[in-house]
């Protein structure tokens, strides 16, 4: 293409330029009202899973049974507050005691904020809700789910492989959705030596909502969850 014939851009430079610096104070608009609103929900654990999980599907029973034992033993519970497994956890955790917190996200095809929230936030950006997702998390809990939960779920994985985290617990339920994931990421990744053993033991299945809770409180038993100094600076670095 000639290049006197390129299409002319559809704003002025300078027009394009300020959409830019504002759309910047957007990002951190969001940044700062999310980590206003979270900052005294802690212990909280992220709980992922499949939006098009219906009412009646057994990863709706066991998210929302999982929410609501770990809402009763003190955990706040986040999810990506709009339906399938993500209304089910709210669901479970705004049924007991703790707090069901939503961080919902706006998409091309609208999703519609399920209504067993108690801290509803509302995010443009995925990146801001994925950080707020992993700042505030105690554990990750991961129920069956396409490409929006396993992207979820490896990025957990390598914050915490990278160190630009904390140590947390990163459980999967319903073992045989997993097992063929699991499978490849040994007879791949780790045989092929793209991952250290010890990467594999980051990630935990467990299928029963009660041993869920006593293995995040076993995790945590000597340490607290309050994080500690460094870990603080490495979350304010996140």
């Amino acid at each position: 293409m000639r290049h006197d014939k390129l299409p002319k851009p559809a704003y002025p430079e300078g027009a394009l330029s300020a959409r830019e610096a504002w759309r910047v104070f957007g990002i951190m608009a969001e940044f700062v009202e999310a980590t206003e609103r979270l900052a005294g929900i802690r212990p909280a654990v992220s709980i992922f899973g499949s939006s098009r999980a219906d009412e009646n599907s057994p990863y709706f029973a066991l998210a929302e049974k999982t929410a609501r034992l770990l809402s009763d033993a003190g955990f706040a519970v986040i999810s990506g507050g709009g339906p399938g497994v993500m209304k089910a956890a709210n669901k479970g955790a705004y049924a007991g005691r703790s707090l069901a917190v939503g961080l919902n996200i706006e998409l091309p095809r609208e999703q519609h904020a399920n209504e067993y929230q108690d801290i509803s936030l509302r995010f443009r950006h995925f990146f801001a809700r994925k950080v707020m997702f992993v700042k505030f998390a105690t554990a990750y809990v991961v129920l069956p789910g396409g490409y929006g939960t396993l992207d979820e779920l490896f990025e957990a994985l390598t914050l915490v492989q990278t160190r630009k985290t904390r140590r947390m617990p990163i459980i999967l339920m319903h073992a045989p959705f997993w097992q063929g994931l699991l499978d490849w990421l040994r007879a791949r990744l780790l045989a092929e030596g793209m991952i250290d053993a010890a990467d594999l033991e980051l990630l935990q299945v467990i299928d029963e909502p009660e041993r869920v809770v006593e293995a995040i409180f076993a995790f945590y038993e000597k340490r607290g969850f309050e994080p500690s100094p460094a870990e603080r600076e490495v979350l304010l670095n996140l």
